[in-house]
C-alpha cells in the first residue's frame, strides 16, 4: 500500500493578502512619523511685490524683556504703562494700544523628510493690545502667498507665545 500524507488545509497563519496589507499599513504609519520628526521650515527673505490672499489670526503674548524669534525675526518688547517699545530685527518703534507693527515679508520652504513639500510667502502684523503682568498681548495676522495647513503655520510660532488661533 502507498504511504499517503496528509497535509493540513490551514497553517493557522495569515494569508498572503492579509500579510501584504498589514505591512502596507505598517509601512504607511512609518513614513507618516518619518513626516512629523522630519517637518523642517526654511525662512528666507522674500521676494518683492508678492500678494498674500490667504489670512490666519491669532491671539498671542509677548514675555516682556525676553526675546522672541518668529521664523527668523527676533523680537523684544518691553512695556511701560500702555506703551511698548518693539525691537524687530534691530528697528525700535514705540506702540500704543491699537497700533501695529508690521514685519518684513519673509519665504519659508517646507520639506518632509528632505523633500520639498511647499513653498510660500508670508507677512506677519502685530497689533498691540495692551500689557498684563509680564506680558505684552497682540493680535497677530499671518498672511500668506499658498494655502498652508494650521499646523505648518503654527510652527512657525514658538511656545513662549501662547498662541490661540481666533
Amino acid at each position: 500500500m502507498a504511504d499517503v500524507t496528509k497535509t493540513p488545509a490551514s497553517k493557522g497563519g495569515w494569508s498572503t493578502g492579509t500579510r501584504v496589507l498589514v505591512g502596507i499599513i505598517v509601512l504607511v504609519v512609518v513614513i507618516a512619523v518619518l513626516a512629523v520628526f522630519t517637518l523642517t521650515i526654511a525662512v528666507l527673505d522674500s521676494k518683492a511685490g508678492t500678494e498674500f490672499p490667504y489670512t490666519t489670526t491669532y491671539h498671542v503674548t509677548l514675555p516682556d524683556g525676553q526675546p522672541v524669534t518668529i521664523g527668523n525675526s527676533h523680537i523684544l518688547v518691553t512695556s511701560f504703562n500702555n506703551e511698548l517699545i518693539a525691537d524687530v530685527d534691530g528697528t525700535k518703534d514705540n506702540l500704543t494700544v491699537g497700533q501695529q507693527k508690521v514685519l518684513s515679508p519673509r519665504h519659508a520652504q517646507i520639506t518632509v523628510i528632505g523633500l520639498p513639500v511647499l513653498d510660500t510667502d508670508f507677512q506677519i502684523t502685530l497689533t498691540y493690545q495692551g500689557s498684563t503682568g509680564d506680558n505684552a498681548n497682540f493680535d497677530m495676522t499671518v498672511r500668506t502667498s499658498n494655502q498652508i495647513p494650521e499646523y505648518v503655520i503654527s510652527r512657525l510660532i514658538p511656545p513662549s507665545m501662547n498662541a490661540q488661533p481666533e
